[in-house]
């Protein structure tokens, strides 16, 4: 892992993501203090996964009665 400073990166940034894209992590510091980390960054999976959430929520029967006349009134 590289460490730069940030003056350095500033002049440098495009071969320093040059660098991230190939795979290496570059520190960035102020002085000799690091403060940041470049990474390549990873996209997460869009895609849902079907029954993630099984086991995880509960309907009960009453769920599916139907809705007392005043609350279907208020719907309309």
């Amino acid at each position: 892992m590289k460490i730069v400073t940030i003056h350095a990166a500033k002049t440098q940034l495009s071969q320093l993501l040059a660098r991230v894209e190939a795979g290496e992590e570059i520190v960035l510091a102020r002085g000799k203090t690091p403060i940041a980390k470049l990474s390549r960054y990873a996209a997460p999976d869009a895609r849902r996964k079907s029954g993630s959430m099984k086991g995880q929520i509960d309907v009960g029967p009453e769920f599916f009665e139907p809705l007392p006349e005043d609350e279907l009134k208020a719907w309309e």
